[in-house]
C-alpha cells in the first residue's frame, strides 16, 4: 500500500481553478441535493448552501413536502422541488439538467426511501456524492454497491464506514480494506475523521488542514455541498474531493481565533468559504 501524500496547499495549488471573470451562472454548474426527512430538513439547507457558496452557479434542493417552505425560507438563493410524499423520499422523479448530484442528507432510511435510492442509482449516471443514510442503506444492501457508477464519491463518518466494509482491528487494516473497497468498487471515498483520507484506488492523500472545531452537527452535510458543488463546476472527481476536504478544513482553521473550539458551528465553515478560497488567490 503507498503511504498517503500529504494534501496540503501546494497540491491544491496544482489542481485549482480560477473563476473565468466572463462567466455566468449557466456554465458554473447546477447542483442537485437530495435528502431530508422530517425533522432533518436542516441537513439540505447546510448542503446547498454551501454547495452555492463554493462557487456553483445554481442549486436545487429535492425535498418531502415538510420541507418545501423550510428550504425556501432558510435559503432564498435555492431552488426547490418536493417528492409526493409529506415526510420523506419515496420517488426520485426528476426532469432536470444537473451537473452533479448530492444524495444523503438527512434522508432517512424507510423503505420507500430505500427503494427510490436503488431506482435512482439504476438510473443514474450524473457526477455523484453518496452521503449520510444513502451510504446506511447502501450498507443494508450490500449488492447495490454494484449499481453505483465509477469514480461516484463517497464520504462516510467512521461508523457509515464500519458498516460498509466490516470491523477493524488497526487504523493500518482499516486503511487497507477501504483502499480494497475503493478500487473494486471503482470510487473515491473520503474517510472523514481526525485527519480525513481521501482515497482513490492506490492513491491515498491525508488533509493537512482542519481541527476539532469541525466535530460538530451538520459539519458533513455542508462538506458534502461542498464536493457536489466542485464536481458541479467540472472539476474531477478526485480533484473535487481532495479541493472539497481541503477547503472544509480551511474554514474551521481560519474562523478558530474568533470562534474557539466550542462555539464553532456547521453555519461558520459556510460563512468562511470565501475567505478560504481567497487565502489560495494571495
Amino acid at each position: 500500500m503507498n503511504s498517503p501524500t500529504p494534501l496540503d496547499r501546494n497540491e491544491i495549488l496544482k489542481r485549482y481553478k480560477t473563476i473565468d471573470k466572463y462567466t455566468h451562472k449557466g456554465i458554473q454548474g447546477h447542483v442537485l441535493i437530495i435528502g431530508g426527512s422530517y425533522g432533518k430538513i436542516g441537513a439540505v439547507c447546510l448542503a446547498s448552501k454551501a454547495a452555492l457558496k463554493t462557487g456553483c452557479g445554481l442549486v436545487t434542493a429535492f425535498v418531502p413536502q415538510c420541507g418545501y417552505e423550510i428550504v425556501q425560507a432558510s435559503v432564498p438563493e435555492v431552488m426547490v422541488v418536493t417528492d409526493d410524499h409529506e415526510k420523506y423520499i419515496s420517488e426520485i422523479a426528476l426532469n432536470l439538467d444537473v451537473n452533479a448530484i448530492g444524495i444523503g442528507p438527512g434522508m432517512g432510511q424507510k423503505m420507500a426511501t430505500q427503494k427510490a435510492l436503488h431506482d435512482f442509482l439504476s438510473n443514474t449516471s450524473i457526477p455523484l456524492v453518496i452521503d449520510a443514510d444513502a451510504l446506511n442503506i447502501l450498507s443494508n444492501n450490500p449488492s447495490w454497491v454494484a449499481l453505483v457508477s465509477p469514480r461516484t464519491i463517497l464520504t462516510p463518518h467512521p461508523k457509515e464506514l464500519e458498516r460498509l466494509i466490516g470491523k477493524w482491528h488497526s487504523d493500518e487494516e482499516k486503511l487497507g480494506k477501504t483502499v480494497v473497497f475503493s478500487l473494486v468498487n471503482q470510487v473515491v471515498i473520503v474517510m472523514k475523521g481526525a485527519p480525513t483520507y481521501i482515497i482513490n484506488g492506490e492513491m491515498i492523500y491525508v488533509n493537512t488542514t482542519g481541527n476539532a472545531a469541525l466535530a460538530t452537527a451538520g459539519s458533513g452535510d455542508v462538506l458534502t455541498g461542498m464536493i457536489t458543488s466542485l464536481l458541479a463546476q467540472s472539476y474531477s472527481p478526485i480533484d473535487a474531493a481532495l479541493l472539497g476536504v481541503y477547503l472544509h478544513g480551511l474554514t474551521a482553521d481560519i474562523a478558530l481565533p474568533t470562534t474557539g473550539y466550542q462555539s464553532f458551528i456547521a453555519s461558520d465553515i459556510i460563512e468562511n468559504i470565501g475567505r478560504a478560497y481567497l487565502s489560495l488567490e494571495n
